[in-house]
């Protein structure tokens, strides 16, 4: 992912620190799949330590990963959008060490000030552009007749 993604590039410091009072530490075994499409996306994470791909369902065929995520990445972006469901699946590679957030607690906080609100919808909408971009460009290598031609 892009510098301009990671939390410490896409937040200011004020806006990081009130969001990281938020975070807990979690972590994940590898092979542990942190969520699957189309249910439910009410938390999200940012990458401590460890690897997580993202995968996505392609009907008859195993879910191809279309990225891999690493240190200060943003981990799941359903959250902040409804219907609040997940548009992708995720999985840890290898043993992860996490801040995991609540995102009605997110949503709550990003109401109740305007300028974190719009700073985190930023970040996340910047997510999402690179996150489609991503996943585009995967699809096309694995599907297209000449793959995505970059």
């Amino acid at each position: 992912m892009t510098s301009t993604t990671t939390l410490a590039a896409a937040l200011p410091a004020e806006h990081r620190a009130r969001l990281m009072r938020q975070a807990r530490e979690v972590s994940f075994p590898a092979g542990t799949r942190l969520f699957e499409e189309g249910r439910r996306a009410d938390r999200f994470w940012i990458v401590r330590t460890g690897t997580v791909v993202l995968d996505v369902h392609v009907p008859g065929r195993r879910a191809p990963v279309v990225e891999s995520l690493g240190h200060g990445e943003l981990v799941g972006w359903s959250w902040h959008f409804t219907p609040y469901v997940w548009q992708l699946g995720a999985e840890a590679t290898s043993p992860v060490r996490a801040w995991e957030f609540d995102a009605a607690e997110v949503r709550d906080l990003c109401a109740a000030d305007a300028e974190f609100g719009r700073a985190v919808a930023t970040w996340v909408g910047r997510v999402v552009a690179h996150r489609l971009h991503a996943t585009r460009i995967r699809l096309l290598d694995l599907y297209a007749p000449y793959g995505s031609g970059s």
